[in-house]
């Protein structure tokens, strides 16, 4: 076995329907803002999830992101740590 590591791209496995009110960490938190709680959701006419809104629980700014984005292990944890 050689000495080559490979960087594999961690994700997690998540069902969009079940988001609301999850709790998630940021990896690199910016402005101390480091836990964040799914505020709401934003879907299509289907109903399928496209974009959640993330609430800092810090100070309550909130932002809008696509909802795959948390599947990224390397910024988002899922629940608080």
């Amino acid at each position: 076995m050689s000495g080559v590591a490979l960087k594999v791209k961690t994700r997690h496995r998540l069902n969009p329907g079940k988001l609301l009110l999850s709790k998630w960490t940021a990896v690199q938190p910016q402005n101390r803002e480091k836990h964040f709680l799914v505020s709401e959701l934003f879907c299509d006419e289907e109903g399928n999830v496209l974009q959640v809104e993330l609430q800092a629980v810090l100070n309550q700014r909130t932002q809008r992101l696509d909802w795959q984005a948390l599947q990224d292990a390397t910024h988002w944890h899922m629940g608080w740590k």
